[in-house]
């Protein structure tokens, strides 16, 4: 190493200092967004009249139904997924029957168990 690159090496404070003033300057960044953030999850609860109302039909509920697929059309020729009624997503309707499935009575109820079930 020859004597110019250790006056350069020793030569400036310069860049430290800048270091220093750009880590408290992000650290004063971080800690307003902290407080900004204490202060947004402080704020006041909504009053009652800000609050969401139930719709004018009552409340929403939830349907439960059984649905099975639509048949694939038959044909001598290839569809191509537009051609379809549904646009090429599987259509379904409401099922003839609402009763759910269950398994049969000897049955263990797992899928590739291969055993003789639990009886």
């Amino acid at each position: 190493m020859n004597s110019a690159w250790m006056e350069m090496a020793a030569g400036g404070d310069a860049p430290g200092f800048g270091f220093v003033v750009t880590g408290l300057v992000v650290v004063a960044l971080l800690l307003g967004a902290f407080i900004l953030g204490l202060r947004h999850k402080r704020r006041r609860p909504p009053r009652p009249d800000e609050q969401p109302r139930v719709p004018e039909g009552g409340p929403v509920r939830e349907t439960l139904e059984r649905r099975e697929p639509d048949e694939m059309p038959r044909s001598e020729e290839r569809l191509t997924p537009h051609e379809l009624k549904t646009h090429g997503n599987q259509g379904d309707r409401t099922s003839a029957s609402q009763t759910r499935p269950r398994w049969n009575e000897g049955s263990s109820g797992g899928f590739g168990s291969g055993g003789p079930g639990a009886r």
